[in-house]
């Protein structure tokens, strides 16, 4: 019987639930949405949340600058960036690949401040739907207030080159094709 025993296992050992987990955590933090199935967002909502909390009780020490803080709110900050970062890798790379961004001070002063008159529920999950491959669930899950993503609207077609048919159109045949 599993009486008080918390959480999916997703099969794996502690360790590899444990690694799965950090590094989800830092994706999501880094990146501010992550698509993955239904129950893996699931359980990386609480995780998530717990980072963000932790950060947010600090109130504005999370956000002053170090050279503003006494000893005493320097002992507070340093305290949860180091059970933060005990959980969360300290660096992520951003998407163009060359960029490195401390997560351990993304957590303590954008999201702490994002989410500061907020009593919880800092993610959102949307679901996708089948994965294509096995048919697992698929969702999103995203940190409120992520930045829209960007969507690139297709080139238009080239002089001579004929357009391409709208959704729900057939295609046209192309030169002595009937």
């Amino acid at each position: 019987m599993r009486h008080r025993k918390d959480g999916r296992q997703f099969g794996r050992n502690t360790a590899h639930r444990r690694a799965m987990f950090r590094n989800l955590a830092a994706n999501l933090i880094n990146h501010e949405r992550v698509v993955t199935t239904d129950a893996k967002a699931k359980e990386l909502r609480r995780v998530t949340e717990r980072i963000i909390s932790r950060a947010k009780r600090l109130g504005t020490v999370a956000h002053t600058p170090l050279a503003e803080l006494d000893g005493r709110q320097r002992a507070r900050r340093l305290h949860a960036s180091r059970l933060i970062g005990a959980y969360v890798p300290r660096w992520g790379v951003e998407r163009d690949g060359a960029t490195r961004r401390d997560l351990v001070d993304k957590v303590l002063v954008e999201l702490s401040r994002r989410f500061a008159e907020r009593p919880g529920g800092y993610t959102r999950i949307v679901k996708l739907g089948p994965r294509r491959g096995d048919g697992a669930p698929m969702s999103v899950i995203e940190l409120l207030g992520a930045p829209e993503i960007e969507v690139p609207e297709p080139a238009a077609p080239a002089a001579g080159e004929p357009a391409a048919p709208a959704a729900g159109e057939p295609a046209a045949p192309a030169a002595g094709e009937k």
